[in-house]
């Protein structure tokens, strides 16, 4: 069984946040500060349902564990 292969651009649309390339940056650099030196799931950016999905998609190394991890440097660290 082939698994999915999800881009952050599919993990965003996920979220309900903007899916282009230039908003997506836009988005990561906005709320970085806030989000450095935190586990992804336990950034204050997030709301209860989006940290939800990100820690089960990490805990579950889901298809959706890659752009999570992907998305986890460019935001926390």
């Amino acid at each position: 069984m082939d698994t999915p292969f999800h881009r952050l651009s599919d993990l965003f649309k996920q979220l309900g946040l903007p899916t282009r390339p230039a908003e997506i940056e836009a988005w990561i650099l906005a709320h970085r500060p806030q989000a450095q030196g935190c586990a992804l799931p336990e950034a204050p950016v997030w709301s209860p349902a989006q940290a939800d999905f990100l820690r089960q998609a990490v805990a579950d190394d889901a298809d959706w564990a890659l752009p999570a991890e992907a998305l986890s440097e460019r935001l926390c660290r």
